[in-house]
């Protein structure tokens, strides 16, 4: 996270959604600060936490609009996120976490979708515990039978987040798969099973279903009328084509931590997804509902519903839209795995970009020939009606880094985790494989800066970089970027 920013999100338990605000870390003073939309109210048995919860973004917007006895009150951002509406308040699909879902994600098999969701789950659910967490400032040490009892608080949320299986789900879909990934899934069933009752129960003293007071719990919808009132927000318009749409190119707009992912065949999500998403500091990059603004430089918004049902027949014929983001534009092509190895929609190591999915369609349709054409589920591609749609983890703002690294070197270390390299470094590497960009594999080799930088950040994708080695980071990654903007070809 390049700034202090707010992010609307929703929370879906016992049935029912509710709306509320989240500020991801950010440095003030010297020290680091997260919080939620609640207050501190004290009870016979000392201070306690809660997050209000709205039963729509414009019943949150109305409350934001006239109150400020809560914690976001003296945030940075704050008498921006009080001018916004529900629009504006409106969480995307990324910050949307399903609570009441987990115990179906973990009796299916492992999909990318299913690590990607009970990461993000877990992750909110740690850090509401550790914003909701009032013994942390307790000195009194002389009744130690007291403290103990308030650090059980959120003990089942501590086991749960501790478990080395649930470590795992930020290392994506690779985690699970094989005979020793199978065992780490079943192993994060178990916990699930063991745990999941009591992390509930531990949020739910902490969560004010009144919305501090203005709602009363009979406002709130259930959880399958939010889902449907959402998905006609998102389907009004029946021609698929219009479910993309272009929009002015408005400068490279706030930044925004990438989301890594971590796959071989199929690609997959990492678990963070803190700073990303519509930051409520920013209302001209505020959610609109029903769409999902790519990331960065990218011109294009699609309906998470026509994404999902695009990703269905790409992830059948195994050749995934990708969207590459570098100064000179942006654009959308096809990219495979073939022995491991990345091949894009492109002949002699030069990748095809179109400017939209629709142009990129019509492509396929034509008999031109290129490092696609052989591959066996070739002709369904070129038959398909399904619009190439780039999910969010095959979407690769390569301007985006290089801004952050920027700011990290400007003086905002500290901000920056070392995940918001994952994400853009995956995409160079796999042009860089197609195209033969030797140049950027040796700068991305674990002897330089920037590839040890990489090379911690898959192990340590939440530790901070800091502003002293941005400089030197900076510079590598602008010269990875212009090598692999010589290998693209904008197409019409």
């Amino acid at each position: 996270m390049a700034r202090p920013s707010i992010v609307p999100i929703a929370l879906t338990l016992d049935d029912r959604t509710g709306y509320t605000l989240w500020a991801p870390p950010w440095e003030e003073d010297g020290e680091e600060w997260q919080a939620f939309l609640g207050s501190t109210t004290e009870d016979d048995e000392g201070p306690v936490a809660r997050v209000h919860l709205f039963p729509s973004p414009a019943a949150l917007a109305a409350f934001c609009r006239v109150n400020t006895d809560h914690d976001l009150a003296d945030h940075p951002v704050w008498p921006v996120v009080a001018t916004l509406g529900a629009a504006d308040l409106t969480p995307d699909e990324d910050h949307r976490y399903d609570l009441d879902g987990v115990y179906d994600l973990v009796a299916e098999n492992p999909d990318r979708w299913a690590v990607d969701e009970l990461a993000a789950v877990f992750d909110i659910v740690g850090r509401l515990a550790e914003c909701c967490d009032t013994s942390a400032g307790d000195d009194d040490e002389d009744d130690d039978e007291d403290d103990d009892e308030e650090e059980a608080d959120f003990e089942a949320v501590a086991d749960l987040v501790g478990r080395p299986e649930v470590a795992a789900l930020g290392l994506g879909i690779d985690a699970f798969v094989g005979r020793i990934g199978e065992e780490t899934w079943v192993r994060l069933g178990t916990a699930v099973d063991e745990l999941w009752e009591d992390v509930l129960e531990e949020l739910d003293e902490h969560l004010d279903w009144t919305g501090a007071g203005t709602v009363a719990v009979e406002d709130y919808p259930s959880a399958a009328l939010e889902a449907e009132a959402r998905a006609d927000l998102g389907g009004e318009d029946d021609d698929e084509d219009d479910d993309i749409e272009l929009v002015e190119d408005e400068g490279e707009g706030e930044s925004e931590d990438s989301t890594p992912r971590e796959g071989s065949d199929t690609t997959a999500r990492g678990a963070e997804r803190a700073a990303a998403g519509s930051p409520a500091a920013a209302p001209e990059d505020a959610a609109i509902p029903g769409t999902r603004t790519i990331r960065g430089g990218s011109r294009l918004t699609a309906s998470p519903a026509a994404v999902a049902a695009a990703a269905e027949f790409w992830e059948a014929v195994g050749i995934l839209p990708v969207e590459l983001v570098v100064p000179a534009g942006s654009g959308v092509t096809l990219r495979c795995y073939v022995e491991d190895k990345a091949r894009f929609l492109g002949r002699d190591g030069e990748v095809f970009l179109f400017p939209d999915p629709a142009q990129l369609a019509r492509f396929c349709a034509g008999d031109e020939d290129h490092d696609l054409t052989e591959i066996a589920s070739w002709a369904e591609v070129a038959h398909t009606d399904t619009l190439p749609l780039p999910a969010d983890q095959d979407r690769y703002d390569l301007t985006e880094l290089a801004e952050v690294l920027r700011e990290v070197a400007d003086g905002a270390g500290g901000l920056v985790e070392h995940q918001a390299l994952l994400q853009p470094v995956e995409g160079a590497r796999d042009v860089a494989e197609y195209a033969g960009l030797t140049r950027v594999e040796a700068l991305l080799a674990a002897t330089t800066p920037l590839g040890r930088v990489v090379a911690r950040s898959e192990v340590e994708p939440r530790a901070t970089l800091p502003a002293e080695d941005a400089g030197v980071l900076a510079g590598e990654w602008d010269e990875v970027v212009t090598e692999v903007g010589n290998a693209l070809v904008f197409r019409d």
